[in-house]
Order: structure tokens, then C-alpha cells, then sequence
């Protein structure tokens, strides 16, 4: 069978409800199968279990023997998972269950996403709701959806709904982190139209393929500089513009994705295309000099094609050019009070230009909410020069850190014990559903940490084998030592 390696894997009841997962699909805001899921495991094991009104499932467990006394707690992961496969792949997510392969110390699937992020997470809950053996109190598994494109579920989560006063959120992606603080975010979307020109006859068309990049999670990769297909697709666009005119252009996929890969149709006069050709060598060379070291698998290709049935007019494809190149993207600001902490940052993450239409979508993201209001603004501004309408959507608010928390200084100390050094103790330039959640629950002490796993948000997402040992015997000795009511 395709996942019984991974089965075979230890703590072997972690890895065994994680294949069960992955067998059923689950992308965000598509989450009918794996609600009835959840659903039907929490019931099969007799546990009171219930669904809200935007689809988040609530198992409830009560406290083993001799731990009545202690803090009721809410394990916390979502459900969903980012849907991303290599262009080569075939393969269905609506359809398909995931397929994993072992390869050293690293859980993968075969040209996908691997839904590590966050199903090792929901894996762990289940584990413990269905244990007869584990020492918890009592506990709540909070089985939240949509978390990757909008946190719908934990924004529709109701006050007064759930009973404990810890929350633990599984989704933290280094083992050796305590999460205490995470980054808000806003989807900012600019709209715009163009006029349609037709083609000479005497002239060629050309696609433009840009691929390989590394892409990655928009929030906790941002500071690495990778590629951003839009912007370095645009860079050659600008170079050339003179010469080409635009037919189409789509890149990237999912706001919380750095977009891997762009495709640009384009037609070139007769006359131009010596001129043309001579550009596109000088930005293809310098771009791939540039990002040699982050980026040794990318690869920008040129080939003839059919001519389309019209262009974009040169007053409006300036214009476009122009506003993606003062679009900003990356890192905007670095923490002040935290070393090494991303703050502020946006991702251009998809850009699709058809048919008239005009389309960018961006995610921008801050721990500091006035810093990012200030660069949802810049990013309006450029959209409103260039005409373009903006829309603000999907915003969510940060958490702040609480360094005097009662369930940190525990798992803390309990860390220092167990592996001999201290952990990094961190906020992360990501979006966690604990900001939103502790809008209705402002009293609840909440803390996140997880596995190791590296690539989330591409087909090269991968989950350390070893890591997840080690996670889950601090699991293990967390619940044991949950503070006394």
C-alpha cells in the first residue's frame, strides 16, 4: 500500500490517524468530507461531539483518573490544508487521498503538498481522545476550517462555547519553538481593466514561462528573499517593454503562498524581435545570476506559439507594468522588540491578467497593527495611481505575547528538562487562529508548538520523522503537568 511505511512509523497511533487524514481530501473552504470525518471518529469512540454553525467539530473528553483536579484544556488544530502540486503532477485533491513516501529522517508526498501543516496537529488531538492510556485533563479537541485562506472557522467560533481556560495550538513548525505571539493579516485585491487591440499579422507570439522557484509559506519564509514569480515575471516584461505586447499573464496560486511560477503570452513585431530576443537574454542572465544560491532550479524559457486574438494596449500595459513594479513585496519592517521577527511584510501572490480584466491579489501581514494598515495603504495608493479599484478583505488580528502566561513558564521549564536546553520562546511572522480565538476568549491562557516541518505551502513540504518523536513525548508530559484549577 502507498502510506503503510509511514504507518509503520513511530509513535506509530500519531502516524496512523495522520494517513487516515491525509486519505481524505480537505482543502480550504471544501471541508464537507473531513467535518463528517471528524465527526464520525469523535462519535465512534462514544465522546460527546459536536459541530457549530461554520463547520469547526468539538470533541470532548472528559479527565483521566486522578487528574480532575486540573485545568480543563482545549487542543487546538484545522482541519484544512493548502493544495499545491508541481506543474508535472497529475493528481486530483478533490479526489484523492495524499500520497506519502519515507525518505531518511523526512515524511513527503509524491508531488504535493503533504498536509503536515496542520494534520500532524489534528493527528495528535485524535491520539489522545481516543487513548485509554494517556494522562490528560479534561480536554477539548477544537477541530477548526478554512484556517489558510481566511480563519473563517476560528472567526466563527462563538464565545462561551468551549470550557477550558488553556489552549494549546498545535501549529508551530520548529520543535524546539514556544510560540506566544503571531502576526495579523489583510487580503488586499486590485481590480482594473484594460482595452483590447488586435493583433498585427506581421508579428510573433511567444510564451514565457518562468518555474522552479522554491516558493513556501508567505509568512514564516518571507525573510528568506525567495523568488517571487509575479515580481521577477514583471521585471521581464519591464525590460522588454518596448518591444512586446501583452496577451496574458497568470502567476501564483494561493495568497499564502509565495508564487512559484508565472506564464506571460506575448506577441512581438517582426521587426522587433532581434531587439526582443537580445532583452530577454540580458533579464534572463541577470535574474538567474541574482538568485543563483536561493534559487538554483529556476528556469525562465521562451517558445514560440500561436498568435492570440488581441493584446493589451500599450497606454494600459505601461501602466501595468509600471504598478507591479512599485508594488511592494517582501519584508516591509523587522521587529524592534523582538530580535530577528519579520513585522510587517506583503506577498504578491497572484496576478492574472485576461480578457480585459485586470486582477492582483496580495496578503499583507504585521504583529503591529497599525504598521500593517500602513502598508495596506502604500499598496492602495500605487493600485489607485495606476486606477485600479482596491478592496480590503479577510482581516485578522494578531496575538500578543504574554510572557508572564502560567502554561509557558510549565512548558518551559518541562522543555529544559526533558532535552537539556532551553527553547526558543518566539512570535512568528504567521498567521495563528489564537489572535482570532482570543477575541471570545480573552481570558484563555493560549500557547502553540508542534513538529518540525519544513517547505509548508509547497509540494516540498516535508515533516521530520524524529522531530515528531520528540514533539510528541513533550506532548505527553505537557498534559501530565497541566496546572491545578
Amino acid at each position: 500500500m502507498m502510506n503503510e511505511a509511514v504507518r509503520n512509523l513511530e509513535p506509530n497511533v500519531l502516524w496512523n490517524y495522520f494517513a487516515d487524514l491525509n486519505a481524505v481530501p480537505r482543502a480550504s473552504k471544501k471541508e464537507a468530507k473531513v467535518i463528517q470525518f471528524m465527526k464520525e471518529f469523535g462519535k465512534s469512540l462514544g465522546l460527546e461531539t459536536l459541530e457549530d454553525e461554520v463547520g469547526n467539530v468539538i470533541i470532548r473528553k472528559p479527565a483521566s483518573p486522578g487528574m480532575e483536579d486540573r485545568k480543563p484544556i482545549v487542543m487546538q488544530s484545522h482541519l484544512d490544508m493548502v493544495h499545491q502540486k508541481n506543474n508535472d503532477t497529475d493528481f486530483n485533491f478533490d479526489t484523492q487521498g495524499i500520497e506519502m513516501t519515507v525518505d531518511g529522517d523526512w515524511v513527503r508526498a509524491k508531488g504535493t503538498t503533504l498536509g503536515a501543516d496542520n494534520g500532524l496537529g489534528v493527528a495528535t488531538i485524535m491520539a489522545v481522545l481516543a487513548s485509554d492510556s494517556i494522562e490528560h485533563p479534561a480536554l477539548e479537541g477544537l477541530f477548526t476550517i478554512d484556517e489558510e485562506t481566511g480563519m473563517t472557522g476560528a472567526m466563527g467560533l462563538k464565545g462561551g462555547l468551549l470550557k477550558g481556560e488553556i489552549l494549546l495550538n498545535l501549529d508551530t513548525e520548529e520543535d524546539d519553538e514556544i510560540g506566544v505571539g503571531c502576526a495579523g493579516g489583510v487580503d488586499v485585491t486590485a481590480m482594473g481593466s484594460y482595452t483590447l487591440e488586435n493583433v498585427s499579422q506581421d508579428a510573433q507570439a511567444y510564451e514565457i514561462n518562468l518555474s522552479g522557484l522554491q516558493g513556501g509559506h508567505s509568512g514564516m519564509d518571507i525573510i528568506k528573499g525567495l523568488g517571487n514569480a509575479n515580481k521577477l515575471m514583471n521585471r521581464i516584461l519591464w525590460a522588454c517593454h518596448d518591444e512586446i505586447a501583452i496577451s496574458g499573464l497568470v502567476g501564483g496560486s494561493l495568497r499564502n503562498a509565495i508564487p512559484r511560477e508565472s506564464v506571460a503570452t506575448i506577441v512581438v513585431p517582426t521587426e522587433k524581435i532581434s531587439s526582443f530576443v537580445t532583452k530577454m537574454e540580458v533579464a534572463q542572465f541577470e535574474i538567474i545570476e541574482e538568485f543563483k544560491l536561493l534559487e538554483p532550479e529556476l528556469s525562465i524559457t521562451t517558445e514560440k506559439i500561436s498568435s492570440p486574438a488581441s493584446v493589451m494596449s500599450k497606454r494600459d500595459q505601461k501602466i501595468l507594468l509600471n504598478t507591479l513594479q512599485a508594488t511592494h513585496n517582501g519584508v516591509y519592517r523587522m521587529s524592534p522588540a523582538i530580535a530577528d521577527l519579520v513585522e510587517t511584510s506583503n506577498n504578491i501572490a497572484k496576478v492574472t491578467v485576461d480578457d480585459g480584466k485586470i486582477k492582483i491579489e496580495c496578503l499583507t501581514r504585521s504583529s503591529v497593527e497599525s504598521s500593517k494598515a500602513d502598508l495596506a495603504n502604500s499598496l492602495k495608493a500605487v493600485f489607485d495611481l495606476a486606477g485600479y479599484k482596491t478592496e480590503f478583505s479577510g482581516a485578522y488580528p494578531g496575538w500578543a505575547p504574554n510572557m508572564d502566561s502560567p502554561i509557558l513558564q510549565v512548558m518551559e521549564q518541562l522543555y529544559e528538562n526533558l532535552f537539556a536546553e532551553k527553547p526558543n520562546v518566539a512570535a512568528c511572522h504567521a498567521g495563528l487562529e489564537c489572535g482570532i480565538l482570543g477575541q471570545n476568549y480573552p481570558g484563555m491562557d493560549m500557547i502553540s508548538f508542534g513538529p518540525t516541518i519544513k517547505g509548508a505551502h509547497s509540494p516540498d513540504e516535508r515533516a521530520s520523522i524524529s522531530s515528531t518523536q520528540k514533539y510528541w513525548k513533550f506532548v505527553l508530559e505537557i498534559l501530565k503537568q497541566i496546572p491545578k484549577k
